[in-house]
Order: structure tokens, then C-alpha cells, then sequence
């Protein structure tokens, strides 16, 4: 089994089919690829954690199977999720109904969400930003996010960078769990700074094995675009940490492959 294969977790967006993918990767999602989201998490709480004592409304964005949106509520505070896959909508709505915790969650494309209130944190976790169709959609996310936002509120999220989608964009990848495996065909074209990963998803069934294939697809920004686009939508204290230190033990997270980013909304002046 490979030990960094690459995250799906997000915005069921692709140029070809909208929210179609994550339709059987959304039922394995938590199997599949949950062993993988312990070091962002120890990332959220290093960096998050600090700040979560002044935070009372929050937003999951691209959230997934509603992992962190239920960690959150679990800490008292007010939640959206918001993802564009209805199948990730419903498991975030059933895991945050057996946690006992109130999660509301909207099915938005994060290009176009907004919000019933503005809120004090949104979280864009697990490459989610990657999954955007074009590179030239990150400016207009990054408006709506901070349309979401109260002044001085934070935006958090990580990416993948050109080193790590040559490392672990590129080549196959086998996972494999008691009645469940994937296949990953990764593609990454440097040039053109985009991946992809044609899944083949074997689910046994009784004695016979289904097979499901679904494509997942990715871009890259360079650290000087995100910054640029950040300052530009309105946001200030802008920093970036190289998440290397927090996946330690994964071989092909190495410096330089993904990058966590903390970002303020500007205050109102005066």
C-alpha cells in the first residue's frame, strides 16, 4: 500500500461533470483515506489552535465527509459546511447526526457559496483548493471567502505544490482495506501545472468484486499567486508553513509539497 497517496477530498468539481465524481469514492472516502488525515489535523491544531478560543462561527468548506465540520461543533461552535457533492453532503449531515452535534451543511460550489451569516473562521482543508476546474478560479473563491467572513476573521487551508504532484501525483498507487481497493493512475503535467488520477474503486460484494472508476483532477499555484490573490480579495497577515514537519513517517511528503496557509480579512478602517 502506498503510504502518500493523494487526498480526495473536496469540491466534487471537474471541467467535465461537475459534482459526478465523488459519488463512489464519497461512500469509501473515510476508509480509503482517513489513515492519511492525522498530520493535517495535527497541523489544524498547531497552527488553528491558538486561535480557536475566539472563534463562535465557523464554515467547513469543501468539507467532505464532515470530519472537521463535527470537530468544531463538538467545541461549541456554530457550523456550515459547505461541499458541491451531494454524496459528501449526506454522509457530512449523517456523521454530524451520530455525533449528536448540530452541523448545517449547504451543497455550494466554494466559487459561488455564501452564507446566511458572515462567520469568524473558514477552513478549506485536504488540498480542497486544487480541485478548483481553473487556476484563474482561485481569485474568485478567495472573494467569496472573504464575502464569508466577519473583519478580522481567518481563512485556513492547505495545497499541494508542483514538488508534491511530482512526487505523488505521478506513477500508481495501490490501497487496499478488508473488502475494499483502489487503484490510482496518476498524471501530473508540469507544463501545464495540472493532475490527475483515473481511481479504479474494487468493492466486494458477497463473493464477487464490483468495479467503479471515477477521475479526479487537480491544479497548481505557485506561493507567489496565492499571496497575490490573497492581498488582492482583502486579506492581510498572510503566512505560509511548509506542512513537511507534520507528516512525518510519509516518505514522499518531503519540504516543499504542500503548504499550510493562514490568512486575516482586513479590518474595517478607522
Amino acid at each position: 500500500m502506498a503510504a502518500a497517496a493523494p487526498h480526495f477530498y473536496n469540491t466534487g468539481m471537474t471541467r467535465r461533470s461537475g459534482a459526478a465524481v465523488y459519488r463512489r469514492l464519497a461512500v469509501h472516502y473515510d476508509e480509503l483515506f482517513g489513515p492519511l488525515r492525522g498530520p493535517l489535523e495535527e497541523a489544524r491544531r498547531r497552527i488553528l489552535g491558538p486561535l480557536l478560543g475566539t472563534v463562535s462561527t465557523a464554515c467547513d468548506l469543501a468539507c467532505g465527509t464532515g470530519t472537521t465540520a463535527v470537530e468544531l461543533a463538538r467545541r461549541g461552535i456554530l457550523v456550515w459546511a459547505v461541499d458541491l457533492s451531494p454524496g459528501m453532503c449526506r454522509l457530512a449531515r449523517e456523521k454530524a447526526r451520530r455525533a449528536g452535534v448540530c452541523v448545517r451543511v449547504l451543497r455550494a460550489d466554494m466559487r459561488s457559496f455564501c452564507l446566511p451569516r458572515p462567520v469568524d473562521l473558514v477552513l478549506c482543508e485536504c488540498d480542497a483548493l486544487n480541485h478548483l476546474p481553473e487556476r484563474r478560479d482561485l481569485a474568485q473563491v478567495f472573494r467569496r471567502v472573504a464575502a464569508a467572513l466577519e473583519p478580522g476573521g481567518w481563512f485556513y487551508f492547505d495545497v499541494n505544490n508542483a514538488r508534491g504532484f511530482e512526487r505523488y501525483w505521478s506513477g500508481e498507487f495501490w490501497i487496499e482495506r478488508p473488502g475494499l481497493a483502489a487503484a490510482l493512475h496518476n498524471r501530473y503535467d508540469g507544463r501545464r501545472r495540472r493532475a490527475s488520477s483515473d481511481v479504479d474503486l474494487f468493492v466486494r460484494a458477497g463473493r464477487l468484486w464490483r468495479r467503479y472508476r471515477e477521475r479526479v483532477e487537480e491544479v497548481c499555484w505557485t506561493a507567489a499567486e496565492i499571496r497575490h490573490q490573497l492581498a488582492k480579495a482583502g486579506f492581510d497577515r498572510i503566512r505560509a508553513r511548509d506542512a513537511a514537519p507534520f507528516f512525518r513517517g510519509y516518505p514522499d511528503f518531503d519540504r516543499g509539497c504542500r503548504t499550510v496557509w493562514l490568512a486575516r480579512k482586513r479590518r474595517a478602517a478607522g
